[in-house]
């Protein structure tokens, strides 16, 4: 699987970038994993309601492809984006979001921080509060968008939503947990990790 670092880039342009990518994939394209950071910003999944998009503010919204309700991005969130051909690898889409909450609970278990999976509510939570949201699309049997997980972003974003739809959703950060560690340190754990996941 190659890893590409893209950095702090926009949203918009990259689910873009990710379409054309899976668009013009063939039977020999290789899996790529991306990470990067996004400035803040809104997504709504396809099953988004409006209604949990409490207040906005100044902060962009878009409506994207993914699977999913409402969720935020910003800096200090490390985002990997997972481009796989789940007909190729052999498996559907559930166990690729159980593939990409292993690799989130790896890199928690690396920190030493117990995190755990919730039945029914994808993603990876500590003590009851988020830390790490999956969204996925399935397309010509390949996926794209993937998994988001907090380091040291700002929460207070997730408070102007109904994050994944549930009013009121706890959310967390590696930052809160004790784990004093740069975003491309926790981007570095976060590839090791997932490479071992979904190889």
């Amino acid at each position: 699987m190659k890893v590409r670092r893209l950095g702090r880039v926009a949203y918009e342009p990259t689910w873009r970038a990710m379409q054309a990518f899976n668009a013009a994939r063939t039977a020999a394209t290789g899996d790529e994993l991306w990470l990067l950071e996004h400035p803040g910003v809104f997504t709504l999944g396809l099953a988004a309601r409006r209604e949990h998009l409490l207040d906005p503010g100044g902060i962009p919204v878009v409506a994207t492809d993914r699977g999913g309700q409402v969720t935020y991005h910003g800096p200090g969130q490390a985002v990997a984006y997972a481009l796989v051909d789940v007909r190729r690898a052999g498996f559907g889409v559930k166990e690729l979001v159980r593939r990409l909450e292993d690799g989130a609970l790896a890199v928690l278990e690396a920190y030493g921080v117990r995190g755990e999976r919730r039945p029914g509510m994808p993603g990876v939570y500590v003590d009851g509060a988020k830390i790490a949201a999956v969204g996925l699309r399935i397309a010509r049997g390949c996926s794209y968008h993937g998994l988001a997980l907090n380091a040291d972003v700002d929460l207070a974003p997730f408070g102007r939503i109904d994050p994944c739809g549930y009013p009121g959703l706890a959310y967390t950060r590696l930052a809160d947990l004790g784990v004093r560690d740069s975003i491309d340190g926790v981007q570095q754990k976060l590839a090791d990790c997932l490479v071992r996941a979904l190889s």
